[in-house]
């Protein structure tokens, strides 16, 4: 394979460079039935929750504890970051391991892996478009969700400022900006995600292995994070910090969650992206 790959390079008017372009690898994965699906769930989640409320009436935290559910009626800011508040935990992590993990692999699981190659496609190009149009579409539907929610919300509770459990209040403007921030941060967050699926679609011709697989692995991490006896070994656990962008939403917002989150997550992340490259630049290609 790698032998087509190097003659070509060398006919007239060829360009690794001009391969696979972004642009097309997009409208390839947009057009699939699996992302329509996913925005649709993501687009009517905060109908689904409109509607809970409207037949169960108001909000409450549990055992009378106060927590940003107790507002979420209150305005569009705080539907918007009750949808985030109950999404960040599983249901971003779907569409992020689901865009990331059904990649190299689905070519695999096609038999048109080995043609992107003979075409010929390098093989970092390759990883590279399809990791790029993996993780923009992983943000393009974190975007999605707090974009619904917040129309739904502010057309059933009108337009305001959001309002914090806890007391106070963030200006319209002043809660946009920090809904932003908190997309951002749930963002980078899951990039742990992203390169565990990304990598496990590298190593095998079953999609559905690699999402799942993924998904699995986050799960355990939310589990041992639930582990207190496991003490500060917690700190080095991407779960532990998933709801650290709730500093975001204060009067005073605090950082230093948020930071140390998207350190470990990124390190992971990057670890495993390397990973990814490095084996599939190896790997024997035969389906």
């Amino acid at each position: 394979m790698s032998t087509v790959a190097e003659r070509a390079e060398t006919a007239d008017g060829y360009q690794a460079r001009r391969t696979l372009p972004l642009r097309v690898e997009l409208a390839r994965q947009f057009k699939r039935r699996r992302t329509l699906v996913m925005g649709a769930i993501l687009a009517v989640l905060p109908l689904v929750l409109v509607l809970a409320f409207a037949i169960g009436g108001e909000p409450g935290g549990r055992n009378g504890r106060i927590t940003l559910m107790d507002t979420a009626t209150a305005s569009g800011a705080n539907f918007a970051a009750v949808n985030l508040f109950v999404s960040a935990g599983f249901l971003l992590v779907i569409p992020v391991a689901l865009f990331c993990g059904d990649t190299v692999a689905s070519e695999a699981s096609w038999s048109s892996l080995r043609y992107l190659l003979a075409a010929p496609v390098p093989r970092a190009r390759l990883l590279w478009s399809k990791l790029v149009v993996g993780l923009g579409m992983s943000l393009a539907a974190m975007v999605l969700l707090p974009v619904v929610a917040l129309a739904v919300g502010t057309a059933a509770y009108g337009w305001g400022p959001l309002e914090i459990p806890t007391g106070g209040a963030l200006a319209p403007g002043t809660a946009a900006q920090r809904l932003a921030v908190v997309v951002a941060y749930l963002f980078v967050s899951q990039l742990v995600t992203a390169g565990l699926a990304f990598w496990l679609s590298t190593r095998t011709d079953a999609p559905l292995g690699a999402v799942g697989g993924a998904v699995g692995l986050t799960i355990v991490g939310n589990v041992l994070d639930a582990v207190t006896a496991l003490g500060h070994w917690r700190d080095f656990l991407p779960a532990h910090w998933q709801f650290a962008w709730a500093d975001a939403v204060q009067p005073s917002p605090e950082w230093s969650g948020m930071i140390q989150g998207s350190a470990v997550s990124l390190t992971y992340a990057l670890v495993l992206f390397a990973l990814a490259f490095r084996g599939f630049a190896r790997k024997d290609v035969v389906s």
